[in-house]
């Protein structure tokens, strides 16, 4: 039975931050910057507040000496030297007033538009007042503020520098690594890091080094376990293959009834076997040779669905045009064939085949499948719940689907039931390009 349905809409795709973000050469320079920054700014504040120091000490000491000279011209009634006077123009309010009341003090003020260090002295209920240019000090203090940023930004770009290098040069064995993990999940049971640190005994290898090793151990060790294993699939399933042929012609030879019937049973089941494990044998050692074409995906599935002899429902989803897949048929076929007969074989209908776009979707209405599956895919000879079967029929198809480039995901409904999720490679036809026009 075949029905479509209206396309549901999707939602909008939630905000990410940048892939760079999470590097670990950006946050090693991130961290060096920060810590650059931090120590450039407390060298700077402690060696500007040092000189500072210094510099206002060496003028106030220098206007105190030339205010005890006024003081004693003025007690001795002489002319006040130059840049001196009662209660001259200029001089600051504040230390006008705090030698009003007594008590001497500085003070660096701006006076005609320069800085000035003034000195004052109480004088007959006045502010006794000298002043000194205060100008070269101040753009010492502002020269050294400059040379200290300067310094800083420098040193900080170095360090930077350097420690990105170093930096990269870690984080570019660690991708090495990683792409070498991926090429291994991916299949590639050659592929193997061989850090230099590793083949050398007389350099000591560092940590890269020594996850580079572990993992081409594990490596080696993977691939010997996962050879023998296919070998003994294969020569299993090959030295059965010739008695179960005889076998098969002796069963038919048996005289009708219940007994023969039960033997020919038996012998089909073990042949069915036989090829399943002699497929797997091929697809592990990967010399699957596909042959992809352009197909309409929904025919094709309600094609599958009704020869699989089975009640399953298909559903087609959206009323545009036909959905183009560029696959292989037998392979699809097989694949779509083995997950009908799984759902209705451990599950319960209705078994429902969904097509939307180039997703086809196999759901059932039983308990869902196992944990270990979900996580970590079928594996052969792994049932759970006391139902009958090799686990091969799941193994078999999401093995087809990598050889012919499709995507297959197992997943529970969240309202229960098993789904399997097969996306292919949907086929986009090129715009026609117009003929050339004729030339002038």
């Amino acid at each position: 039975m075949s029905r479509r349905r209206p396309r549901a809409p999707r939602g909008p795709r939630g905000l990410r931050t940048p892939a760079w973000t999470a590097s670990l050469t950006w946050k090693s320079a991130a961290f060096i910057t920060a810590m650059c920054c931090v120590l450039a700014a407390l060298l700077g504040v402690l060696v500007h507040t040092a000189v500072n120091r210094q510099t206002v000490g060496h003028a106030r000491e220098k206007a105190l000496t030339r205010l005890e000279g006024v003081t004693a011209a003025y007690e001795a009634g002489e002319a006040l030297p130059p840049r001196s006077g009662l209660d001259p123009p200029g001089l600051p309010a504040s230390l006008r007033a705090l030698a009003v009341d007594g008590e001497r003090g500085t003070m660096v003020a701006d006076h005609l538009g320069r800085p000035t260090m003034w000195a004052a002295a109480p004088a007959d209920g006045h502010a006794l007042a000298t002043h000194i240019d205060y100008s070269q000090s101040a753009r010492t203090i502002n020269g050294l503020d400059g040379a200290i940023i300067g310094s800083s930004l420098l040193a900080i770009g170095a360090t930077l520098l350097a420690g990105g290098f170093a930096v990269t040069r870690v984080t570019r064995r660690l991708h090495q690594t990683a792409r070498v993990a991926r090429r291994i999940e991916a299949g590639d049971l050659d592929a193997r890091v061989n850090d230099p640190r590793t083949a050398d005994p007389s350099r000591r290898p560092d940590e890269v080094a020594i996850v580079a090793g572990a993992l081409d151990t594990m490596a080696s060790t993977l691939q010997r376990k996962l050879l023998t294993e296919q070998r003994f699939t294969a020569d299993v399933a090959h030295e059965l293959r010739t008695p179960l042929t005889g076998l098969s012609a002796a069963a038919e030879l048996l005289a009708p009834g219940r007994p023969s019937e039960l033997v020919q049973d038996r012998v089909r089941t073990m042949r069915a076997l036989t090829e399943d494990l002699l497929e797997i044998s091929r697809l592990d050692t990967r010399t699957e040779q596909v042959d992809l074409d352009v197909h309409e995906l929904a025919p094709l599935v309600e094609r599958v669905a009704s020869t699989s002899g089975t009640d399953t429902e298909v559903e087609v989803v959206g009323d545009g045009p036909p959905v183009r897949v560029e696959t292989d048929k037998r392979r699809l076929e097989r694949v779509l064939g083995n997950l009908i007969s799984n759902a209705h074989r451990h599950g319960r209908p209705p078994v429902v085949l969904t097509v939307d776009g180039p997703v086809v979707t196999v759901r059932d209405h039983g308990d869902g499948f196992p944990d270990y599956l979900t996580a970590d895919g079928p594996q052969r000879f792994r049932t759970e719940g006391g139902s009958k079967g090799h686990g091969l029929g799941l193994t078999i198809a999401a093995g087809q689907a990598r050889v012919m480039g499709a995507r297959l995901v197992f997943e529970n409904a969240a309202d229960g039931g098993a789904v399997a999720r097969l996306t292919l490679p949907e086929y986009v036809r090129r715009e026609a390009q117009p003929p050339p026009g004729p030339r002038s």
